[in-house]
């Protein structure tokens, strides 16, 4: 017929639906994202078990997993952001925050100061979440700010010092040992149990994973978008606190600069274990894995003798190269 218009439609026949060979694809992608971690952090141990072969003995392997635990819960936070295609920057900040508060309030409260604490962190991050759904900033520029905030406030009301705990039985339950296993592992496997259940089992996980994935379409089908937004700011600030709380447990005083240092290597963590920086996809447990792969590198670094001050640089092409890795080019039409 003339000018009748002919459509070529994929094998399925519906327009606009992958053809199988772009599914086959993505899945093999999806699967290389979901395996290639673990098999990272396995090659790292074996090589450098051949350097120094009591690293993998079980003492070696707990002591890993303890460095490991205050950033794996900084991580942990931070995913739930960027998996609903955010981002946080404020972690950090928010953790030497909650340091010095918890110095400061553990003579009149005891160990209990670690629930104000971490409650305090819970209001931060959901006003920072309050700020970006009713204000329209992009969460970079929100959480940007918190970091100079957290700060500052860190400084304020320490007074620019370390401030010593007084009493040290109010933070030991966070850095002793329970059945061979040190506590700060059982209180980070805790918390990944818990959000990982909460993103699984749960409506909310699928709605987290649908706002970052699509955060228009989400709202069409009537997913309370701005809630869910608020909500894993409220989570990631709850994380830095706990996270804060144990820092303090491991060196006994709180600091406007203590875990300063440790924003890049939680970003680093959760997009090296396989999550998408532009949200949707990725999990608490592929965390878990970069966690690991973050500090395993650090042990490495030190036994080869490299100088602390090469680990940002590192810590940077690692994120560079994992977030080409992982990042999902179907969402970005236009590079800026």
């Amino acid at each position: 017929m003339t000018g009748a218009v002919v459509e070529t439609l994929p094998p399925s026949g519906r327009p606009g639906e992958p053809t199988s060979t772009a599914r086959a694809g993505r899945s093999r992608r999806e699967v290389a994202l979901l395996v290639m971690p673990s098999v990272v952090l396995v090659l790292l141990l074996l090589a450098l078990a051949t350097r120094n072969p009591d690293l993998l003995a079980p003492d070696s392997l707990l002591a890993i997993a303890d460095s490991a635990a205050p950033l794996t819960v900084l991580a942990v936070g931070v995913t739930l952001v960027i998996l609903c295609g955010g981002i946080d920057l404020s972690i950090a900040a928010l953790a030497a925050l909650s340091s010095v508060l918890l110095a400061l309030w553990i003579p009149s409260m005891g160990a209990a100061a670690a629930l104000p604490v971490v409650a305090v962190a819970t209001l931060a991050g959901a006003v920072q979440g309050l700020v970006h759904v009713l204000a329209k900033v992009n969460s970079f520029i929100v959480t940007l700010g918190g970091l100079a905030l957290w700060s500052g406030l860190a400084l304020v009301i320490s007074g620019a010092r370390t401030v010593p705990v007084s009493d040290l039985g109010a933070v030991r339950w966070a850095f002793t040992d329970v059945a061979g296993v040190p506590s700060a592992v059982l209180v980070a496997l805790g918390l990944v149990a818990v959000l990982g259940a909460v993103l699984r089992f749960t409506p909310a996980g699928r709605w987290v994973r649908a706002v970052g994935h699509a955060e228009q379409a989400a709202r069409l089908t009537g997913i309370p978008v701005d809630a869910v937004k608020v909500a894993v700011f409220a989570a990631s600030g709850a994380c830095a606190g706990l996270a804060g709380v144990l820092l303090v447990a491991r060196t006994y005083s709180g600091a406007p600069s203590l875990g300063a240092t440790l924003l890049l290597p939680a970003v680093a963590a959760v997009v090296v274990g396989g999550t998408a920086i532009t949200g949707g996809h990725g999990g608490i447990a592929r965390t878990v894995v970069g966690a690991l792969i973050v500090i395993v590198l650090r042990v490495g670094l030190s036994l080869v003798g490299v100088d602390a001050g090469i680990e940002s640089v590192i810590y940077g092409v690692l994120t560079i190269g994992a977030v080409a890795l992982t990042i999902d080019r179907a969402k970005v039409g236009v590079l800026k």
